[in-house]
């Protein structure tokens, strides 16, 4: 795993309130599809998700997530990348929450608890492509 944060996932509660800070703040949104409000950052991308879309996505009652709640992500070269992730991740000490599968919006994706308690996702996304250094941006680099 490359020493790196793609994207950083808000689990929030008022999605469009919490936009309009940032948003006040002089961030700009990135196109994304329904449900997800993204900030592309320097190196990675900010996404404000709900916060009960969110528990549902990982598996795990909203109650579980407290307030602030997120999560880290790494984003993977290919799909065959993601459960090899998962799997040293398990290995090292985490706790798989979801194991890699396909996910609506077309990418392929699973979650880990760091022994910290921190979530991660592990993402391919093929709408997202890495630079060649690794670098995230929420619609790719060309």
């Amino acid at each position: 795993m490359e020493q790196r944060v793609s994207l950083i996932t808000v689990g929030v509660d008022d999605p469009a309130a919490a936009a309009a800070f940032y948003e006040a703040m002089g961030w700009k949104r990135v196109d994304s599809p329904d449900g997800v409000i993204a900030f592309d950052l320097i190196g990675q991308t900010l996404g404000l998700y709900p916060l009960s879309a969110l528990a549902d996505e990982i598996g795990v009652d909203p109650g579980a997530l407290g307030q602030g709640a997120l999560t880290l992500s790494y984003n993977c070269r290919s799909k065959d990348e993601v459960p090899q992730v998962l799997s040293k991740a398990d290995k090292a000490g985490a706790k798989v929450l979801k194991t890699a599968s396909d996910v609506f919006w077309g990418g392929h994706h699973g979650y880990f608890r760091a022994p910290d308690g921190t979530i991660w996702e592990v993402a391919f996304n093929p709408f997202s492509a890495l630079a060649p250094d690794g670098a995230f941006r929420w619609n790719g680099y060309e």
